[in-house]
């Protein structure tokens, strides 16, 4: 949508081609100033290079927060309670960064006085529905302006096309060809486009920027202690972190030893499949030990209906709804659930496996080895009531076969 009189304008800008474009475009096309606002999610070596190609662009006002921790305590690890998974694979590295950048969009155009927010998400995408969805969750009057739905610079080529005529700087990979679509943060790193589009063709191996491939990984398996306190790790190796420090922790040892590469083909919220590449150690681990602790700290229907709920779940996540009053209510049940899950996990980090050694907890474990035992039980189990149990659950079965 074309909007009129628009003075000021936050663009969510991460320093790369398509938001320095932006940046020069919403200049031309809507004559306004431009503030840029940077989200240090943990992506590393991107955040120097993007303040000063906004300076370039002639932005006089870059905002550039700090938002590991509140990334990691406020919205990775809640939905990390769910042990989430998109489509059962997918740990929604990138859904779940869209709700905070949008809510401190929302933030910062307030307190610039800006007449609307913008972003460089295409019209083809998930993140254009998850940043508006959103922002109009937490401010229903905002004007939102999206250059991909508006601009006919509809190509990599006409993006490349542009920046060179206005002298925008462009990052070539290795080859001396433009990069991935990309997208990092303290959770992962995701990879689109280029060679991936066809779904035959393997990634080459200097796509991935993170994790050593299993075939280079260390020969000898590495073994690491987590601890859990109402279901979110606390402490690695014995040693007490913040949240955003244990995913940081977790990233490292697990991308040395190969950890958490993915490659799919998913359901895009707007009606297309595509693939996707991504690099999660440090979330894998965590899905990992999270599920070994809740087997032991969990009630068994509890632990069935936290299953059932998932991929709800996800798909509340994946399609933008974080601020949504479904997510709302079904954390707070999540959320319930997970104050018995304190205890330990202890791992073994593989070639690519993470593999569960052994869990524990002092308090909540409703793991009673003198119930689970082939050895004698001291009478704490009458195996003779198992014969009513099964007669009683056959009943409509016998009964189904003789009419």
């Amino acid at each position: 949508m074309k909007y009129n009189n628009i003075k000021k304008v936050v663009l969510a800008y991460s320093g790369g081609l398509d938001t320095s474009i932006i940046v020069k475009w919403l200049q031309e096309n809507y004559s306004c100033e431009v503030v840029t606002y940077t989200a240090d999610l943990g992506q590393k070596g991107e955040l120097d290079s993007a303040k000063k190609r906004a300076k370039k662009l002639g932005v006089k006002n870059i905002y550039l927060d700090d938002l590991k921790e509140e990334f990691a305590k406020d919205f990775i690890f809640p939905m990390f309670r769910a042990n989430t998974l998109y489509e059962e694979q997918y740990l929604l590295g990138t859904a779940i960064a869209r709700p905070l950048i949008s809510k401190k969009l929302i933030e910062v155009a307030k307190e610039c006085g800006a007449d609307a927010i913008s972003h460089g998400a295409t019209g083809k995408g998930n993140d254009q529905v998850r940043f508006e969805l959103s922002a109009y969750s937490l401010n229903p009057d905002i004007k939102i302006i999206a250059p991909w739905r508006e601009w006919n610079l509809n190509s990599r080529d006409k993006l490349l096309s542009y920046a060179s005529v206005n002298n925008i700087p462009v990052d070539m990979d290795k080859n001396n060809t433009a990069p991935y679509s990309m997208d990092a943060n303290l959770l992962h790193i995701s990879y689109e486009g280029k060679v991936l589009e066809n779904p035959w063709v393997s990634p080459s191996e200097d796509m991935w920027r993170w994790t050593t491939s299993p075939q280079n990984a260390p020969d000898k398996a590495e073994e690491i202690e987590i601890e859990f306190s109402k279901g979110d790790p606390v402490a690695v190796n014995g040693k007490n972190m913040s949240p955003a420090n244990i995913l940081e922790f977790l990233n490292n040892v697990g991308a040395k030893n190969a950890i958490g590469r993915l490659d799919i083909i998913e359901n895009r919220f707007v009606g297309m499949k595509s693939r996707g590449c991504y690099e999660t150690p440090g979330g894998t681990i965590i899905l990992h030990a999270r599920r070994a602790i809740e087997s032991v700290t969990l009630d068994r229907e509890v632990a069935h209906l936290k299953t059932e709920l998932m991929p709800k779940y996800a798909n509340i996540i994946y399609n933008g709804f974080w601020w949504s009053p479904e997510r709302l209510n079904l954390q707070k049940f999540i959320d319930s659930t997970q104050e018995s899950v304190n205890g330990y996990v202890r791992l073994s980090l593989y070639k690519g496996n993470v593999i569960i050694e052994g869990r524990k907890s002092e308090t909540n474990s409703l793991y009673n080895p003198d119930l689970a035992t082939f050895d004698e039980d001291h009478g704490v189990y009458d195996q003779k009531d198992a014969d009513g149990f099964i007669a009683l659950n056959a009943l409509r079965l016998k009964n189904r076969v003789k009419n």
